[in-house]
């Protein structure tokens, strides 16, 4: 059989439709390839194997020569390979010529140049045949062309001479000759000689001044001819073709209007006509050739999209701050407090929700308890405040909101970001209301003489201005200090805007969609539930009474939350109780079961504050008194929290209170999980903005993911870091993504999808402990993060583009990583119950072996120890006989020694 080679020649002369590709194709059917193309059309070229060159005694460099490559071989040798061979024979393919050929014996050439593609050729005709063996003749100009292409090799190139052509103009010098610089003034001549009777005499050079001898020099300084002077005339002249225009309209008025309705049916084939089109040869033609184009487009559909865009996905995102390879946190700005008498540090740090550049931060002064006491007069006279900075201004607040003690956590209000909530120092909760001061704030973005870019300023102009105008705001309302918390607050929540809370922690619907209550947790051991609306009172006052009690209010304080002040009191308590014995959990962070944060209600806010500014009222200055009576309750509401506690403990607890089958009081419930996996106080609870039921805290040396209703324990635990954990935040782009601050100043970004077991990245912020994290996104082109540190000074780092940029299925691998964990945890539980079991009936199996032993007596343990003890005497004496302290002619024995 001819190789694949030489098959695909014979059979590459054609195109093969693609209806007979996959059938079959008989070497019958396909003509040989014929050398017609280089004008031989009688010449066949073949391939002989050597078993076919061995059955004709054809072989290569034997039996043919340089003298005499050829041989004729007889047709009837040919049809005998045919009948033994078949289709193996190497002459198969040219049986058909071979069978037309009208000699007996065919030529079969040797082409040892492989000229033309193949080892031998066969001449087909008898004119072929005559024509190889006398050659016509050839005329010597031919000859001599021949033999020099054969020796001129084709890749040299013979030089020829270039060819001189006469210039022809294309106008090009008279371009030269209009550009080149003339001269239009006529040239001045001066001729300067000397005597005749001097020429040729010695010369003498000296310093001489001319000055000081009359006509020793001429000044010819320039002066104005009037006959030169051109006076250029020049005019501006607009002219702007305009054409007519002409507004004309028409409309014809329908005069009589009628109502009429039209209704499409579709046009269907009758049964007769649909069985005589089924059964008709075009249609059946017509089905069988589109059959394959459709069959072929419905395989592309499913394994590509079609209707995706090619270009969006090849080009890249423009307008993007930064590189895309560089991850690092870059610093944009920061402020500092420059009129604090006293050194500060920031307790808590919170962006403005919906205005650029603004964000507010609460300071406290860094003093110890004992200090704190001993410096307490002093401490009356400095006010505690929350600072509001602004890109435009990093040297003086834009507001300072005054409180009675300093603050350690504060909110803005979901619904209304004029409203700001925030927990003291010494357990008291503050209310402000900013309203008043709204258009100051908005000023800054909207214009005016301020920027959104920082001006960069020498450092002897950033002293603070006396002429600077500094806003104080005091609160509009404080909790009462006997009925509130006791201690610190460490938290602060607003409930959202879906649901309210009773006196027994039972969920009600929230029909006036505004966020009226409060969660707070303290280092008393309580979580406190709060209602700003007023209380409805059983007994109502005289009037008289309430003239009394009536004082003045300074005009510069709002009267929002008048009916709150040093009244106020929780509308129920959690006790963080630790069960059998009398001490308490203390918490120090909480996490609801829906956190309102904020990046998410930002649409929401703006449309509020619209709303508010058209009506030109509060909704917060008219608020009802108290829950409504016919509010709806929600049943199927989770009640469960997360609580973080100061010894380092997570919590899964609910705050719905249930009563005492004793003593009829309303008590708080068991906690449902409780786990200690942190080293020292939780400072960081918070659920993920992608995932509901992901929960990230750290706390101490390490942090933790936990995965609500998993009991297990936390789906990821990291190890003890090289310094102590401080703070934390989830990216609010990235679902994989989160930062952590640590004691020495620097920030882990961890990234799951890169590294589970330490953070993907470490940066230096500053050389003192960082104390918030706070990100935000303005857009998705510009993102920021927030670090406030010990020493009172605020950075504002801007968020690189492979941080706040997610890939295309991050949250889903995300997810999927979280459901692995989960899976995990379930298979190392049920393994600790095998395991149990195992040891169970190991310590059973062993009993039963103890019990079945016989117990000896008491004659059979002393013969024992006595022969315990011989036996070490013999011991003892073996090896003091190998030490030489004893010798064996001793009359005395051993036990005689003793």
């Amino acid at each position: 059989m001819a190789p694949k080679s030489q098959q695909g020649k014979r059979l590459g002369g054609r195109k093969m439709p693609k209806t007979v590709r996959n059938k079959e194709i008989s070497v019958s059917e396909v003509e040989p390839l014929n050398m017609e193309s280089m004008g031989h059309p009688e010449i066949y070229p073949l391939v002989l194997t050597t078993k076919t060159q061995e059955i004709f005694n054809c072989r290569a460099n034997e039996d043919f020569t340089d003298e005499q490559p050829y041989k004729l071989i007889k047709k009837e040798d040919i049809f005998a390979d045919f009948h033994k061979r078949a289709a193996v024979s190497d002459f198969y393919p040219f049986k058909k010529i071979i069978q037309e050929y009208p000699g007996d014996e065919l030529l079969l050439v040797y082409d040892k140049d492989f000229k033309y593609g193949l080892n031998f050729y066969l001449i087909g005709t008898e004119e072929g045949k005559e024509n190889y063996f006398n050659p016509p003749a050839v005329s010597e100009e031919q000859a001599e062309q021949k033999e020099l292409k054969e020796r001129v090799p084709e890749d040299i190139l013979i030089y020829k001479p270039p060819i001189s052509k006469p210039w022809v103009s294309l106008g090009s010098e008279k371009e030269i000759e209009e550009e080149s610089v003339k001269e239009s003034t006529k040239q001045i001549t001066y001729m300067i000689s000397r005597k005749r009777s001097a020429f040729g005499a010695p010369i003498q050079f000296s310093d001489h001044n001319a000055s000081s001898v009359k006509d020793a020099y001429v000044e010819c300084t320039a002066y104005p001819d009037k006959n030169f002077t051109l006076k250029q005339l020049e005019k501006d002249i607009g002219m702007q073709a305009v054409p007519h225009v002409k507004d004309t309209s028409t409309q014809t008025r329908w005069t009589y209007p009628k109502n009429a309705a039209m209704q499409y049916y579709p046009r269907e084939f009758l049964e007769m006509e649909k069985e005589t089109l089924g059964q008709s040869k075009p249609f059946t033609d017509f089905l069988n050739n589109a059959s394959i184009s459709v069959e072929i487009a419905l395989q592309q559909n499913e394994i590509m999209n079609t209707f995706i865009d090619d270009w969006k996905c090849l080009a890249e995102e423009g307008g993007t701050f930064g590189d895309k390879t560089d991850t690092h946190l870059k610093e944009f700005q920061s402020f500092t407090d420059l009129h604090s008498q006293m050194e500060t540090m920031v307790t808590c740090v919170s962006w403005h929700p919906d205005i650029y550049g603004l964000i507010a931060v609460s300071v406290a002064v860094r003093l110890s308890f004992e200090d704190r006491v001993y410096f307490s007069s002093k401490l009356m006279l400095q006010p505690s405040l929350i600072l509001f900075w602004s890109f435009s201004d990093p040297i003086h607040p834009q507001l300072m909101l005054e409180s009675p003690d300093d603050i350690f956590c504060f909110k803005f209000c979901p619904t209304n970001p004029n409203i700001i909530a925030g927990g003291c120092i010494n357990g008291q909760i503050v209310m402000w209301d900013i309203t008043a001061h709204a258009n100051r704030i908005e000023h800054i973005k909207t214009g005016g003489s301020r920027s959104k870019k920082p001006i960069l300023k020498p450092m002897f102009l950033l002293e603070p201005d006396s002429n600077k105008e500094i806003m104080y705001i005091r609160h509009c309302a404080v909790s009462s200090i006997e009925n509130g918390h006791k201690k610190v607050i460490t938290d602060i929540h607003w409930l959202p805007d879906t649901f309210e809370v009773n006196r027994t922690g039972s969920v009600f619907e929230n029909r006036s969609e505004l966020c009226c209550q409060l969660v707070t947790c303290s280092a008393d051991c309580t979580i406190c539930f709060w209602d700003i609306r007023p209380q409805k009172t059983l007994t109502p006052q005289p009037a008289e009474k309430k003239k009394e009690e009536t004082i003045e209010i300074p005009f510069d304080i709002p009267t929002t939350f008048l009916h709150l002040d040093l009244t106020w009191k929780p509308l129920f308590k959690i006790k963080m109780s630790k069960g059998e014995t009398s001490l308490d959990h203390c918490p120090t962070k909480i996490s609801l079961c829906e956190d309102p944060l904020l990046y998410k209600i930002q649409d929401k806010l703006l449309a509020q504050n619209k709303v508010m500014q058209a009506e030109g009222e509060n909704p917060y200055q008219n608020l009802e008194s108290g829950l409504a009576n016919n509010l709806k309750p929600i049943d199927d509401f989770c009640t469960k929290f997360f609580v973080g506690t100061e010894e380092g403990e997570v919590i899964y607890t609910d705050w719905k209170l249930e009563r005492d089958s004793e003593t009829g009081r309303l008590m708080t419930k068991k906690p449902v999980n409780l786990c200690t996996v942190h080293d020292g106080a939780v400072h960081t609870v918070q659920r993920s903005p992608f995932y509901k039921d992901i929960i990230l805290t750290i706390g101490a040396w390490n942090m933790a993911i936990w995965k609500e209703g998993v009991m297990t324990g936390p789906l990821v635990q990291s190890s003890c870091a090289p310094k102590r954990y401080t703070s934390g935040h989830w990216s609010l782009t990235r679902p994989s993504v989160f930062y952590v601050g640590r004691e020495d100043g620097y920030i882990d970004i961890w990234d799951l999808l890169e590294k589970t077991h330490e953070p993907a990245q470490s940066q230096n912020i500053c050389v003192t402990m960082i104390t918030s994290i706070k990100p935000w996104a303005f857009s998705t082109k510009q993102q920021f993060i927030a670090v406030a540190d010990y020493y009172g000074t605020l950075h504002i780092l801007e968020i690189p583009w492979t941080l706040s940029h997610p890939s295309a299925n991050e949250a889903s691998s995300v997810s999927h990583y979280f459901e692995r964990e989960v899976k995990y945890l379930e298979y190392v539980e049920q393994r600790k119950k095998i395991r149990e079991q195992d040891k169970k009936e190991m310590d059973l199996e062993a009993e039963k072996i103890k019990s079945k032993t016989p117990q000896k007596s008491k004659e059979q343990l002393e013969a024992e120890l006595q022969m315990d003890y011989e036996s070490y005497l013999e011991l003892e004496k073996t090896v003091l006989l190998n030490l030489g302290l004893i010798k064996m002619t001793d009359k005395t024995s051993f036990t005689d020694m003793e």
